[in-house]
């Protein structure tokens, strides 16, 4: 679906949403204050709107009326909590999203702000290095429900719990389900009666509190003993 969205921010990260979103197909403007980055080329002049976010009118002007979408990712934590609660109580904006820029400002962003989604930069980053520490050779696809579960894919290690057992014999996480095997190129259905093979690539939906649980199972076997 098509959809209007407007950004507040024309800063790198401002400009490289407006380009994924362009590319996708929707409609989207760029509010910025500062001219100079108005002029910038990688983006088609009509996307533009120059001025300040936190304005009424210039929202206006941008077609927030008839935004599906806003995003407050300027580099001011104070601007976007501005832009929010504008979007949000003044326009009645459907969808709002948000940057964090400094960690300790994270509470302030909430539903009561007028935000729907703050993307808190700092602690996606820290969460996300931590989680690959943890995890070893599992690679995350893709985040579900904000982040309470993920996508992720594994090769089961030679040495790995699971590997040579059936799926039914496997003491999988609760939360935790098999979505698909590949093994040589070819996709297959988990069944229950399935034995997993060295090299077999498991697609699983699972909480992020148990995404370790199951890397231990694919993962290789280590070594407990004295």
């Amino acid at each position: 679906m098509t959809m209007q969205v407007i950004i507040v921010g024309g800063g790198r990260v401002g400009k490289h949403l407006a380009l994924l979103l362009l590319n996708e197909g929707h409609r989207v403007k760029l509010v910025e204050s500062n001219p100079e980055k108005v002029l910038d080329p990688d983006l088609p002049a009509s996307v533009w709107i120059l001025g300040d976010g936190a304005d009424p009118a210039i929202l206006e002007t941008a077609g927030i009326q008839q935004a599906q979408v806003v995003a407050a990712m300027t580099g001011a934590d104070e601007t976007n909590l501005v832009v929010t609660s504008l979007a949000r109580f003044e326009f009645k904006a459907p969808r709002i999203l948000a940057r964090v820029n400094h960690p300790k400002n994270a509470w302030l962003f909430t539903p009561e702000m007028g935000v729907d989604v703050a993307l808190n930069q700092a602690d996606l980053m820290a969460h996300l290095i931590a989680e690959e520490m943890s995890l070893g050779d599992m690679m995350t696809l893709l985040k579900l429900r904000k982040g309470q579960y993920s996508l992720v894919e594994e090769k089961v290690h030679p040495t790995a719990i699971a590997a040579h057992q059936a799926i039914r014999d496997l003491d999988l996480p609760a939360e935790c389900i098999l979505t698909a095997i590949i093994r040589k190129g070819q996709l297959m259905i988990p069944r229950g009666n399935m034995v997993l093979q060295p090299a077999d690539e498991v697609l699983a939906v699972v909480h992020a509190a148990q995404a370790v649980q199951l890397a231990a199972i694919l993962g290789p076997k280590t070594n407990t003993g004295p």
